[in-house]
């Protein structure tokens, strides 16, 4: 880069902060953040997220202290410290609201909010998920009206789509190509220069804006309805009497079979990115039918599996209404904390709807987020369940040991695979395998 840059990466979450601790090897960058506790636990040092090594936070914090801003990480809620920044990054969640549109909130506040700072000649790239267009028609405007400068002309913007994927410690950041695209030519040759700092995989410019939102949007969407596919497939084979995982093993000898599998779709992209596109495409007069039916099919997945429990439990002469279920892993992917929009709250609400009592235990996450977000108590410590597990209060003989009657694996963190979960079952009792990594010899379903 010819100029000197000085960057400021808005959000400091999943995609934020590895973001912002690569370039903090080249540039100083600020990592801002609304959430003072996030930012405070940052200063220490500390990422309960657990996509950064810890150790490259503290000595690129260092690093700005002690060179004086030429390069280095500072995490910070103040606006004055991304104030000489001239290029901005924002990195904030796109959500999806209670009827499933999107909630551009976030990002037209972090539009205001870098307008609020923006000068001439200064970038703005996005990252944050959205539909083909959202750019240029929700947040241009946003920095033009806050910061009184002409777009194109007093400052330029760009896109380039984070790839982000949580608890993955092969396929990081440098090492997945990055897509980029800019206002201008010659801002978009300068942002993919600017990436190209930190990619290893390389870079690939698009030719516009949307088409690079087209491009980030699809990727989801294309995982959520092939996985609705094999979904679907556990649904019918389920009714069948068939094991899934099976006929997707003979499946699978054949060269061009796709081997995807049935599961929970949760998550903060594929479970909800598709709405981005869905609402774009309704807007411009077409019902997107696969999009929404695989929408469709991958939501009634955590229904399935509640009843299919139950029913299962009722087979065996349990007392459904005055039974235990313990569910291992409410994070959404194994070795994880993440527990955004986690299917496995669904599982829950429906078993409590039986009056069934259930345990979650989770060593991944934090309980109070989960709580906050779910009004779900979560032990975290084999202590905890040893605890939980054997202790019960009855209105009528007071407190008395109580194993399980049923345990969900939900999410498949390495803690699980090394517990006997025939110690926590109260014959007879339901072992239920929604990721296919237990023995197969002791569950009695799978999905």
């Amino acid at each position: 880069m010819e100029k000197e840059v000085k960057i400021a990466v808005i959000g400091q979450g999943y995609v934020g902060l590895p973001l912002a601790l690569a370039f903090a090897q080249h540039f100083p960058v600020v990592g801002f953040d609304i959430k003072e506790s996030r930012v405070a636990e940052l200063q220490q040092g500390v990422d309960l997220t657990k996509e950064v090594d810890e150790s490259q936070l503290k000595v690129s914090m260092f690093t700005y202290t002690n060179s004086g801003g030429i390069k280095g990480y500072k995490p910070s809620t103040s606006i004055s410290d991304i104030a000489d920044a001239n290029i901005y990054i924002i990195t904030v969640p796109t959500p999806i609201n209670q009827f499933n549109a999107p909630d551009l909130s976030p990002l037209k506040s972090s539009s205001k909010l870098v307008g609020s700072v923006l000068k001439q000649g200064d970038i703005v790239i996005y990252e944050s998920t959205v539909y083909p267009g959202c750019t240029e028609e929700e947040c241009i405007p946003v920095l033009e009206e806050t910061s009184k400068l002409v777009f194109n002309r007093n400052f330029y913007v760009g896109y380039s789509p984070e790839r982000i994927n949580p608890g993955d410690k092969i396929n990081t950041l440098e090492n997945i190509v990055k897509v980029t695209s800019g206002s201008t030519p010659a801002v978009a040759d300068e942002i993919d220069e600017l990436y190209r700092t930190i990619i290893k995989a390389g870079t690939h410019k698009a030719p516009s804006l949307k088409v690079a939102e087209a491009a980030k949007v699809i990727e989801n969407a294309q995982r959520d309805v092939n996985i609705s596919f094999v979904n679907e497939l556990a649904l019918i084979f389920d009714r069948l009497g068939i094991d899934t995982q099976d006929v997707l093993e003979a499946a699978g000898t054949k060269f061009n079979f796709l081997k995807y599998k049935p599961g929970l779709v949760g998550g903060h992209c594929i479970s909800v990115d598709p709405y981005y596109l869905a609402h774009k495409a309704i807007q411009v007069g077409y019902y997107p039918d696969v999009i929404l039916s695989g929408r469709r099919v991958n939501d009634e997945i955590p229904v399935f599996i509640a009843s299919k429990v139950v029913k299962l439990m009722i087979q065996k002469g349990i007392d459904v209404s005055r039974s235990r279920v313990l569910l291992l892993g409410i994070a959404f992917k194994e070795n994880c904390p993440d527990t955004r929009n986690t299917k496995v709250a669904k599982i829950y609400e429906e078993l409590v709807s039986y009056g069934i009592e259930v345990d979650v235990y989770d060593p991944w996450v934090n309980p109070v987020e989960v709580n906050r977000e779910y009004g779900i108590e979560v032990m975290t410590t084999e202590e905890e369940l040893r605890e939980h597990r054997y202790l019960r209060t009855d209105h009528r003989y007071g407190l008395m040991p109580s194993p399980y009657n049923a345990v969900l694996l939900m999410t498949a963190h390495k803690e699980f695979k090394e517990i006997d979960v025939r110690e926590l079952i109260n014959e007879p009792g339901i072992i239920y395998d929604a990721k296919a990594v237990l023995d197969r010899g002791i569950v009695d379903a799978r999905l």
